[in-house]
C-alpha cells in the first residue's frame, strides 16, 4: 500500500552562529589562546585573495580563513592545535542574553495546545555556520540542537599507500592538516536541503535525489531560517521561496547593524527582525513563538483536512430525511464487534 516518507509534523529553526548567537567570532577564544591578534588575522585573511591573484593563483574567499589558520599551525604560531584544542576553546564561547535555555524553552511551544499533542507536533534547531563545527560542538550549546553543520579539519592526513596497510598510525600529538569540510554562505542551501529531505535523518536518502514535496521531512514551509545579515541572502531565499519564513538579528548596541536588517526587510529579503535577545519578553522570543504557533495551526488544519478527503461518510438511506435518518438510527440495534479491520 502506498504511503509517505515522513508525517511532515516537525518544525525546523535553523541558526547561523556567529553575529546571530554569539556577539563575536566563534574563533576569538582561539586566538586568545594562542596570543594571536585577531585584527592582525583577519586583516590578513581579507587581503590573501588579492596577493595571490598578483602571483597568478586563484583562491576562493570561502576557504580562505581556513587555509590561513593551516599556515598559522604550519608556521609553529599555533603549535598543536587538533580537534580537541578547538573543542575545548568552544566552551569558552559568549552567547547572547537567553541562551542556550531558549532552545528548550521553545521546544514547549508546540505542546502549549492539545491539537498540537494531539498531532505529535516537534520542534528542531538546527545550526548552519561557516565558522568551525568542532568549536559549537565543545560550546555550552551544542547539547540542545538536533544538529550541526561548520568547517571541519583533518588530523594525521593518510599517506600514500595507505590501502596496503594492515593498521595505521595514529601519534598522540595529532594536529589539524587537511580541509575536510567547508561550509560558506552559498553551500549553506545544501544543509537546508538536507534537513528538508531528511537525509541527515537517513543518510540512504541522497540529497540530489529527485523527492516529491510530500515525502520531504520538514517542508520548506514548517522552516524559520535566522542570521545576521546579507552574507545569508542565499539561505533567506532558499527558505522564504519555499513558503518558510526569514528573520534577522542585530546587536542592540550595533545601530548600523539594525539599519541593515532594516534595509534587507524593505527590498524582501526576510520576514521580520529584532534584537538578539533571546530571554522569554524580548520581541524576538515572541516572534519566533508566534510563527512557530502560526505554523503548528496550519499543520492541524492541513492534516485534518487531508483526514477528512480520504475517509468516506457512513452510507444513508437516500429518501429518508435527517430527522427520520436520526430515529431510525436510534431504534437500530448496534452490530456486533467485528473481528476483522475494513
Amino acid at each position: 500500500m502506498a504511503t509517505t516518507l515522513f508525517t511532515q509534523n516537525i518544525i525546523a529553526c535553523i541558526w547561523d552562529f556567529d553575529k546571530t548567537l554569539i556577539p563575536e567570532y566563534m574563533q576569538s577564544p582561539l586566538f586568545r589562546r594562542y596570543g594571536v591578534n585577531e585584527t592582525n588575522f583577519w586583516a590578513e585573511t581579507n587581503a590573501l585573495m588579492e596577493h595571490y591573484r598578483r602571483r597568478g593563483y586563484h583562491l576562493s574567499g570561502e576557504i580562505a580563513y581556513l587555509n590561513h589558520l593551516l599556515t598559522y599551525v604550519l608556521s609553529g604560531e599555533m603549535p598543536k592545535l587538533n580537534n580537541v584544542v578547538l573543542r575545548e576553546c568552544g566552551k569558552d564561547i559568549r552567547f547572547y542574553p537567553g541562551l542556550p535555555s531558549f532552545f528548550d524553552r521553545s521546544k514547549l511551544w508546540v505542546s502549549e495546545k492539545e491539537t498540537y499533542l494531539k498531532h505529535e507536533i516537534q520542534l528542531e534547531h538546527y545550526i548552519v555556520s561557516t565558522g568551525l563545527a568542532e568549536m559549537i560542538r565543545g560550546s555550552a550549546i551544542a547539547n540542545f540542537v538536533d544538529g550541526i553543520w561548520g568547517c571541519e579539519f583533518i588530523e594525521n592526513p593518510l599517506q600514500p599507500g595507505f590501502l596496503k596497510q594492515k593498521e595505521l598510525e595514529i601519534t598522540a600529538d595529532a594536529e589539524i592538516a587537511q580541509i575536510g569540510m567547508v561550509i560558506d554562505n552559498t553551500t549553506k542551501t545544501r544543509a537546508l536541503f538536507e534537513i528538508n529531505k531528511g537525509t541527515n535523518k537517513n543518510p540512504s536518502i541522497d540529497v540530489n535525489a529527485n523527492i516529491t514535496p510530500e515525502d520531504r521531512r520538514i517542508p520548506f514551509q514548517n522552516m524559520i531560517y535566522i542570521a545576521d545579515g546579507p552574507s545569508d541572502i542565499p539561505s533567506f531565499s532558499v527558505v522564504k521561496k519555499g513558503g518558510g519564513k526569514a528573520f534577522a538579528v542585530y546587536n542592540p548596541n550595533r545601530p548600523d547593524e539594525f539599519a541593515q536588517n532594516d534595509r534587507l526587510r524593505q527590498v524582501g529579503r526576510i520576514d521580520h527582525y529584532g534584537p538578539a535577545d533571546y530571554t522569554e519578553a524580548s520581541s524576538t522570543s515572541q516572534w519566533l513563538r508566534l510563527h512557530v504557533q502560526s505554523i503548528c495551526d496550519r499543520i492541524v488544519t492541513d492534516r485534518e483536512a487531508a483526514v477528512a478527503q480520504r475517509v468516506s461518510k457512513p452510507p444513508r438511506h437516500l429518501n429518508s430525511s435527517a430527522d427520520e435518518e436520526n430515529v431510525r438510527r436510534l431504534n437500530t440495534p448496534a452490530p456486533k464487534q467485528s473481528t476483522f479491520l475494513e
